[in-house]
C-alpha cells in the first residue's frame, strides 16, 4: 500500500504543485493532500485505506452522495454503448428538456434553450460572449469575491471600490482584456448604480453568482438579484446569472427557485449537479437570445466533448433521483451540521460566524457574516488550517480552503453526522489554540 506523502511527491514530479486544480494542493492549511481512491455515500477513501466523512462533495456535485447505485449503473449503461460520437444523442434533449422543466415558476421561467457544454468555465464564457454578441457591447460587470471560471476575463478583480477599471487577477491575463471588466463590491446596489450611470451604454452584461460561494458562502441582500436584473434591463444591458454551484444543489430549481424575491435573469448557466460528477455544464436563456449561437445565429461556441452521453446519463440519474426527500434530507443535515461547528466554536471561545445560502454554509472567523469580499477576507483565517487538519485526523474531509463552501449529501446518514459531531469539539480546541502566523 502506498502513502498520500509518496503519491503527493510522484505527482509533484509530473504535474505543477502534484495537482490539476489549485485548491487540492492544501497551500491554505498546510500538510499534504489526501489522494482518494473511492467514495461510496458520505464517505471517501484514500490510498492508505483511511474512511473520511466527506464535507466536498466533489465541490457540489454529489448531492446522492458518492457512486449512487442509480448514477453508476446509467454511466456503466451509456459507457456500454459508447464512450462518444461526436454527434448528437438523445439523452442530450432528455436532459435539456429536464431541466429547462425544472427551472420554472407557476409554468414559466428563464430557459427555454440549452446548450450543453462540458466546464463551468465553458458555461460562463459562453454566456459573456452571447451577451456581447446580443447588445453588441463589451464591458462586463462583476463583484469582487465572485468565480466564473478562469476565462482571462472572469479573472479580474479589482477589489472593492465604486467601479474601479479591472487589473489582470492573473498572470497571462492581458491588461487589454481584463479592462474590459469592471468590478464591484458585491450587496452594494448604489455601486452598480454608479458603474450604469458611467458606463451604461457601454456594458452588455452583470454576472452575478446566484448566492456565493467562492469566498465563504457569503448570502445576497433580500431583493439583491432582482434589483440586479432591474438595473441591468434598465440600460438595455443582460443578467448572467451563475447557477453553476448552486443549480439543482440548494433546491429542484436551484437558487432562482428558492429566493423570496423572483426576478428575470437572460442568462443562466448550470454545472457541477447538472452533471451528476462527470464533466458537464451548460448555459440557458429564451429562445431568441439562444438562436443567438450558431449554427443558428452569428456567435460561435462548439465542444467536441460537448453533451457527451456519458456525462449525460449521470445528469440524468441525478436529476431524476433529486426529488423532494433528498433535498429535505440535505437541508436538514446541513442545519445540523452548521448549528453543531457553530456551538463547538463557540463553546471554545472562538470568534466566528456560520453563513448559509440554502442548504450551502461556510464557517468565517469574525463577529459577524461577511456581506462582501472585504469582509470575507477580513478574518482570523489562520485560525482555519489547525481546524481542518484535527476534524481530517478524526476521519472528517473539510474543503481545504476557509473560503469554499461546505457540502452535505442526501447520504449523509445519522452514523455519518454524528461522525463530524463528534469531531468538531476538538477542532474547536484546535482553532482556539491556533496563533497568527510568526508568533
Amino acid at each position: 500500500m502506498t502513502s498520500n506523502d509518496a503519491e503527493f511527491a510522484r505527482a509533484q514530479a509530473v504535474m505543477p504543485g502534484g495537482v490539476s486544480s489549485p485548491v487540492r494542493a492544501y497551500r491554505s492549511v498546510g500538510g499534504t493532500p489526501r489522494f482518494l481512491v473511492s467514495g461510496s455515500g458520505p464517505y471517501v477513501t484514500d490510498v492508505e485505506g483511511r474512511r473520511y466523512v466527506d464535507l466536498v462533495g466533489s465541490w457540489g456535485p454529489a448531492l446522492l452522495g458518492h457512486a449512487h447505485p442509480a448514477v453508476v449503473d446509467a454511466v456503466q449503461a451509456a459507457a456500454a454503448r459508447g464512450l462518444g460520437f461526436g454527434a448528437s444523442t438523445p439523452g442530450e434533449t432528455e436532459l435539456a428538456e429536464l431541466v429547462r422543466d425544472r427551472v420554472r415558476r407557476d409554468g414559466t421561467g428563464p430557459v427555454e434553450r440549452l446548450r450543453l457544454v462540458s466546464t463551468g468555465t465553458e458555461a460562463t464564457m459562453t454566456a459573456i460572449r452571447l451577451a456581447r454578441g446580443a447588445t453588441g457591447r463589451d464591458v462586463l460587470v462583476k463583484f469582487a469575491g465572485h468565480y466564473h471560471g478562469h476565462s482571462d476575463g472572469l479573472l479580474a478583480d479589482a477589489g472593492s471600490g465604486v467601479a474601479t477599471l479591472a487589473l489582470p487577477g492573473s498572470a497571462g491575463v492581458p491588461a487589454a482584456i481584463a479592462g474590459q471588466t469592471l468590478v464591484v463590491p458585491y450587496n452594494d446596489l448604489d455601486a452598480v448604480r454608479a458603474v450604469f450611470a458611467a458606463h451604461g451604454d457601454r456594458i452588455a452584461a452583470v454576472i452575478v453568482e446566484a448566492a456565493p460561494a467562492n469566498m465563504g458562502v457569503v448570502e445576497p441582500s433580500p431583493g439583491f438579484d432582482a434589483a440586479l436584473a432591474g438595473i441591468a434591463h434598465e440600460h438595455g444591458a443582460l443578467l448572467v446569472l451563475d447557477e453553476v454551484l448552486t443549480g439543482f444543489r440548494v433546491g429542484p430549481a436551484g437558487w432562482w427557485g428558492i429566493d423570496p424575491v423572483p426576478f428575470a435573469p437572460d442568462l443562466v448557466t448550470f454545472g457541477k449537479v447538472i452533471g451528476g460528477g462527470l464533466p458537464l455544464a451548460a448555459v440557458g436563456g429564451s429562445a431568441a437570445l439562444m438562436s443567438l449561437l450558431a449554427p443558428l445565429g452569428p456567435v460561435y461556441q462548439a465542444g467536441t466533448l460537448s453533451g457527451n452521453p456519458l456525462a449525460v446519463a449521470a445528469g440524468l440519474a441525478t436529476l431524476r433521483a433529486a426529488d423532494d426527500e433528498v433535498y429535505a434530507r440535505v437541508d436538514a443535515v446541513a442545519a445540523t451540521v452548521s448549528s453543531a461547528a457553530s456551538a463547538a466554536l463557540a463553546a471554545a471561545g472562538v470568534v466566528h460566524a456560520v453563513s448559509h445560502a440554502g442548504n450551502l454554509f461556510s464557517v468565517a472567523f469574525r463577529d459577524a457574516r461577511p456581506r462582501d469580499y472585504d469582509e470575507a477576507r477580513d478574518q482570523e483565517s489562520f485560525r482555519y488550517g489547525p481546524f481542518f487538519h484535527a476534524m481530517l485526523d478524526a476521519g472528517v474531509s473539510l474543503p481545504p480552503s476557509v473560503f469554499e463552501a461546505w457540502f452535505v449529501s442526501a447520504a449523509h446518514d445519522d452514523e455519518a453526522v454524528a461522525r463530524v459531531l463528534d469531531a468538531l469539539p476538538a477542532a474547536a480546541q484546535a482553532a482556539a489554540a491556533a496563533t497568527p502566523p510568526g508568533q
